[in-house]
């Protein structure tokens, strides 16, 4: 089991982790939730607020959800800190249905990430006392509707545990076990018609621009409530554009700008606290300097290129580059990736490289491959391939 290699591993991992969301602006806690879950996205540089139109957009973005009909099942798989030959893996299940009685759609997902087994030892002894599993999980339910052909709006609720540990450690009165919840408010605006002045171009069924604002959530604890820990807060803005879509080609370019929602406050007693997700909104914006908050935003862009014809088989190529600012992180990345549709079955893969960026940070998931089955059927046959339009 390579056990205790593995609490090395995954403590390397939520060092990472935790560099990242201190630099952004305070540590928080699940940092699972904000993993890319899907091959398609992970390909395009982690970007994908803005095109969002299968059942993964129920992390990206769940108004995208409002423009598709039909449903889908899909599930993503991706074995984590793979160089290392761990049992760590990581899996995303989704599944979405449009219901024409309520004028929307229904979805849902769980995501899961496995830390692997651990030995428990005493808090004076390296005696083995035990083994248990680490683990996180989420379960994830939403509602997206049109409020016109060119807007529509989404809705999560989701269940969140955190599996850590399975006893106390030493005189603590908590365990190494947590749940909480939180919910995502998004928006998405696919204009039938968008005229840019002066130059007279109709950008109307090729622009698509979304919002989310996810995890909106109280403060998850392990231990007591002054131990607590934000969960991880996440503002994204998302781009697509369709430059081409005739009948074998389309061609899109998709750009995300991401921010993390959290903000500190220095008590009276000079200690320093993270502030509740409604405060943090709003305060995080303004905790540094604005120059300081414009460079703590991160940056992800992707292409995606597909051939063949709507309902027939059809292949994709993908590309994509994420960027974070050297005071805030320093992460860099390259991912690449394909897929193929086979009348209602699908196929995408994507892999991540930092090795092309000498000096940045290296991602968690470098060299990291994701597989993703999808099934969709009842919808129509351009949903998957461009952006698809309102009813």
């Amino acid at each position: 089991m390579k056990i205790f290699i593995n609490l090395l591993m995954v403590g390397m991992m939520f060092t990472a982790f935790q560099k990242f969301t201190y630099a952004q602006g305070g540590e928080t806690a699940v940092p699972f939730l904000l993993l890319a879950p899907d091959s398609r996205s992970g390909a395009m540089g982690e970007s994908g607020a803005g095109l969002a139109n299968n059942s993964a957009a129920i992390f990206w973005n769940p108004s995208g959800i409002a423009f598709l009909k039909g449903q889908e099942v899909s599930i993503t798989h991706s074995n984590w800190l793979p160089q290392f030959h761990l049992d760590l893996f990581y899996d995303y299940f989704t599944y979405r249905m449009y219901v024409p009685e309520i004028d929307g759609s229904v979805f849902a997902s769980i995501t899961y990430m496995n830390f692997g087994e651990f030995i428990r030892t005493g808090p004076d002894s390296p005696t083995p006392l035990g083994t248990f599993n680490a683990y996180d999980a989420a379960l994830t339910l939403g509602y997206a509707t049109l409020l016109s052909p060119d807007w529509g709006v989404g809705f999560n609720f989701r269940v969140i545990h955190s599996r850590l540990s399975d006893q106390p450690t030493a005189q603590e009165q908590g365990s190494g076990v947590a749940t909480s919840v939180s919910f995502d408010i998004s928006a998405m605006w696919r204009p039938e018609k968008f005229v840019i002045p002066l130059v007279d171009v109709d950008l109307g069924k090729d622009l698509s621009i979304g919002l989310n604002l996810s995890n909106l959530g109280p403060k998850i604890y392990y231990i007591d409530q002054a131990q607590a820990d934000p969960i991880p807060t996440n503002f994204r803005l998302g781009i697509a554009y369709q430059f081409f879509n005739d009948e074998y080609n389309s061609f899109v370019y998709t750009i995300d700008f991401s921010k993390l929602m959290i903000s500190q406050k220095v008590n009276p007693d000079s200690s320093v606290t993270s502030r509740q997700f409604y405060q943090a909104i709003f305060t995080s914006w303004t905790d540094r300097s604005t120059s300081e908050e414009l460079r703590s935003i991160q940056t992800s862009m992707g292409i995606e290129y597909w051939y063949g014809k709507p309902g027939d088989f059809l292949f994709a190529i993908r590309a994509g580059y994420f960027y974070e600012d050297p005071s805030f992180g320093n992460r860099k990345f390259l991912s690449f990736g394909a897929g193929i549709r086979y009348d209602i079955y699908g196929f995408d893969f994507s892999y991540l490289t930092t090795s092309v960026f000498p000096g940045a940070d290296t991602s968690p998931l470098n060299d990291t491959l994701r597989f993703t089955i999808d099934i969709g059927w009842g919808g129509e046959p351009g949903d998957t391939r461009g952006l698809p339009r309102g009813i």
